[in-house]
C-alpha cells in the first residue's frame, strides 16, 4: 500500500462492494433459472467479506472478498405442471432468490460504495489542502 492509507482502505471497500453488486445482479438475472449445468435450479450466491489482518498503522487495513458462496436455503417449490422442468407431481424447483431482498441488498451495497467514494474524496481534499498550506 502507499502512504495514503485512508484512500487504500476505502479502495478495498470499493472493490468489495463492486463484487457484491455484481453478485446481486447475477442473482436477479437468474431468478427464473430452473436448470443449471450442475443440475437443479440456480442457487442464490452470497459474498463473504473478511477484514485484512493488519492495522491502519501497518498500512494494510481494509476489507477483502473471502469468497462467493451458494446459499444453503432450499429452492422454492411452485406447482406448475405445464413447466418443462416440472416433476411428475407438477412441482417445479425454482431458485431461492427473493428479488425484494436482492434489491434491499443492492441499496445497502450502493450506499456503502458511495460512502467509500466520499471517504476517498475527503482524503484527497485534505491532502490537497495540506499541499496548499505547504506552498504558502
Amino acid at each position: 500500500m502507499s502512504n495514503f492509507s485512508s484512500i487504500d482502505i476505502s479502495s478495498t471497500g470499493l472493490f468489495a462492494q463492486r463484487v457484491r453488486l455484481d453478485t446481486i445482479a447475477n442473482n436477479i438475472a437468474n431468478v427464473n433459472t430452473t436448470r443449471t449445468d450442475s443440475g437443479g435450479p440456480y442457487r442464490r450466491q452470497e459474498v463473504v467479506f473478511r477484514a485484512h489482518s493488519g492495522t491502519f498503522a501497518q498500512n494494510n487495513a481494509g476489507v477483502e472478498v473471502e469468497s462467493v458462496v451458494e446459499s444453503n436455503e432450499p429452492p422454492k417449490q411452485v406447482h406448475d405442471p405445464s413447466h418443462p422442468d416440472a416433476g411428475p407431481d407438477g412441482i417445479v424447483r425454482m431458485p431461492n432468490v427473493n428479488v425484494v431482498q436482492e434489491m434491499v441488498d443492492m441499496i445497502t451495497a450502493t450506499r456503502a460504495y458511495e460512502a467509500n467514494v466520499q471517504a476517498i474524496n475527503a482524503a484527497r481534499t485534505m491532502a490537497s489542502k495540506a499541499l496548499d498550506i505547504g506552498r504558502v
